[in-house]
């Protein structure tokens, strides 16, 4: 079976899901169930994590899905160490995925503050998986940190605009002894299939489902997406060539009569 393998751990499914943004917690819950993920991420700010009992918290089941606390809203290395702490100290499993953003209004990760937090948190005993710019020099950096994962983004949070860093990410992913999860940006299935085509490990996805009429429609589309794009992968994509090449011989057929 083709598995995927996060440190000490193993998925059969390679597709992520946050929980922020949903129109109600049973929209957030068939999002859940149609994409078949097994990994969610919570954001720490917005739960009250030592309460088993917070209105989000409670809806999802820790049996089924490995709950992946982030660290978004922090602004600098120390904020973002503090609340993987906490999220450690309220019982969760020291998984955590690292969002260092500064800059309100792109949210883009901050390189050096992610790599700071990396190298502090791994030491610690955390798996980290850090978000961060599609930046192969910052991913061999975060890697040699002690990251679990890298996660480059495909384009800024939000944006559903697909793999505008599509380049760098191939870079990343070429010299990367590590899981590859491209996260942030991603859109539409199609995206997420040529994010598997390239030789992701996995992506990640929030807004692509929660924006949408009907978000497990939508994880259900991005589920086969993500299967077909591994698939291809495996199978290996054809060259790409500059002239036609027929897939028929022409030989022997429409000869010149005179």
């Amino acid at each position: 079976m083709d598995l995927l393998q996060i440190a000490n751990r193993t998925f059969r499914s390679r597709l992520m899901v946050g929980t922020g943004k949903f129109s109600s917690h049973q929209a957030m819950l068939d999002a859940m169930e149609h994409s078949g993920c097994e990994i969610v991420t919570v954001a720490l700010r917005r739960v009250d994590i030592n309460n088993p009992q917070d209105s989000l918290l409670s809806h999802i089941d820790r049996e089924r899905y490995l709950l992946l606390p982030n660290t978004s809203g922090a602004r600098t290395a120390e904020e973002a160490i503090r609340l993987a702490r906490i999220a450690r100290a309220a019982g969760c499993e020291p998984w955590i995925k690292l969002e260092v953003t500064p800059d309100p209004y792109y949210l883009l990760p901050d390189p050096i503050e992610t790599l700071k937090a990396t190298e502090i948190l791994a030491k610690e005993g955390f798996i980290v998986l850090p978000y961060m710019p599609a930046d192969p020099v910052l991913a061999k950096r975060l890697e040699e940190a002690g990251a679990a994962t890298v996660m480059p983004l495909g384009a800024p949070i939000g944006t559903n605009r697909g793999l505008l860093t599509r380049d760098l990410i191939a870079i990343i992913i070429e010299q990367a002894r590590i899981p590859v999860v491209v996260d942030a940006g991603l859109g539409a299935p199609s995206h997420a299939a040529e994010a598997m085509e390239m030789g992701a490990a996995a992506v990640l996805v929030n807004t692509a489902l929660a924006d949408t009429p009907d978000p497990a429609a939508m994880a259900r589309a991005f589920s086969k997406g993500v299967e077909a794009g591994r698939e291809a992968y495996l199978a290996g994509l054809g060259p790409k060539r500059l002239q036609a090449s027929a897939s028929s011989p022409l030989t022997g057929f429409l000869r010149n009569e005179s």
